[in-house]
């Protein structure tokens, strides 16, 4: 199958191919609706899209003809019983409003993997990770991590312990502040080997498939607790690993840029302010060299768009100890584009991006010059190889 970018925007889902020498998208489906997050199940060729149609909620959609026709999937629900510890948003003086227990109810689809033995992995907020192990005839949730005692353990058969580390955000459907996940990092060569991010709590793994997780937070900083170096409450905006090299682990954070070399037992910052690289949200890794990386920085979180009005991408080629500011064909003036989590991908020497002003872009040559492929699409939610 030629090569293919798939596109979830504020108003639909796009596909992107190459025709007579220029990539050109084109609506696939979901017209005026939300579509969070578009992949290709690599075991089955099903294209999945995470919807989010305000006021009818969250829905599962899937195509089984390369986006010709979509259908509704098994929807996700939350088990009667599950309940966690929420808080509102933190007020102005930034004090932590007081937890309440809340019944779960879905509130966003925000991302999709599939696992190398036919599983799929869904994240939701408010903080659930639901699998399928029937390529997605049904759903459970993961009570192992559901009941994790950093988010205040047990509370299908309980109160738990009263405390959670799992704070919120508003990135829900209706705005509502809970706690999500946004990264599922399969590793490819260990089916059991799960790494996930939660905004905001932190980085998870599993090594036994999901049945127990631990925290992977340590050599992560976070500039706006108390103490810095807490075992929870950070805000990672995006993990992924290098499929061919899975102990290097790449993390766009909001308080830095995060690289572990064995496999997020310890991390380490990498930022380098001095070239623009600190704050933003995707992070893309090469399939093979673990230390090869690239990133799309913003300003600073009240700040979000491109830095000083150009538009570019940052490449590290050995860990982050040095970064490359990729400009060539990207705009450098009045550039106010900011990329979401999911809308930075690279497939070998091929990478694309999305940004939140409707401009995709995508390079051929590893980020060392780039084409625009679109600059009047909805506002770019994710982007994806498929």
């Amino acid at each position: 199958m030629a090569q293919r970018v798939l596109v979830g925007t504020r108003k639909g889902s796009f596909i992107v191919e190459q025709a007579h020498g220029r990539w050109q998208p084109r609506l696939a489906g979901h017209a005026g609706a939300g579509s969070n997050y578009v992949a290709c199940d690599p075991s089955t060729g099903t294209l999945w899209a995470l919807l989010g149609h305000g006021h009818w909620g969250a829905k599962l959609s899937r195509s089984t003809d390369d986006g010709a026709t979509w259908q509704d999937a098994t929807q996700i629900k939350y088990p009667s019983g599950a309940r966690y510890i929420g808080t509102d948003m933190p007020g102005e003086d930034g004090a932590e409003p007081p937890s309440k227990v809340r019944t779960a109810t879905l509130l966003k689809l925000w991302c999709i993997a599939f696992g190398p033995t036919g599983k799929i992995y869904v994240g939701t907020i408010p903080g659930g990770l639901f699998e399928s192990s029937d390529g997605g005839q049904t759903f459970e949730l993961n009570r192992a991590l559901w009941n994790h005692s950093s988010r205040g353990g047990d509370l299908f058969n309980g109160d738990g312990s009263g405390e959670t580390h799992w704070f919120g955000t508003p990135a829900s459907e209706s705005g509502e502040f809970a706690a999500g996940i946004h990264s599922i990092a399969v590793d490819p060569k260990n089916a059991d080997r799960m790494l996930i991010a939660v905004s905001t709590a932190g980085v998870l793994e599993t090594t036994d498939g999901g049945k127990s997780w631990r925290g992977r937070n340590q050599g992560m900083t976070n500039d706006y607790l108390p103490d810095p170096n807490a075992e929870w409450g950070h805000d990672p905006h995006y993990v992924a690993l290098c499929p061919g090299a899975p102990e290097h682990v790449w993390q766009q954070n909001h308080c830095g840029v995060f690289y572990s070399d064995n496999g997020a037992a310890n991390w380490r910052n990498v930022s380098a302010p001095e070239s623009g690289v600190r704050f933003g949200f995707p992070v893309a890794v090469d399939a093979k060299d673990g230390r090869t990386a690239w990133l799309v920085p913003g300003k600073a979180d009240m700040q979000r768009t491109a830095i000083d009005g150009g538009l570019f991408v940052a490449r590290t080629t050995d860990g982050g100890q040095s970064w490359q500011q990729l400009r060539r064909g990207l705009p450098q003036e009045n550039a106010f584009d900011v990329v979401y989590r999911h809308a930075l991908d690279a497939s070998g020497d091929t990478l694309a991006f999305g940004s939140t002003t409707g401009n995709l872009y995508i390079s051929e040559d590893r980020g060392e010059s780039w084409q625009t492929v679109g600059n009047n699409l909805p506002p770019v939610y994710s982007v994806r190889f498929g």
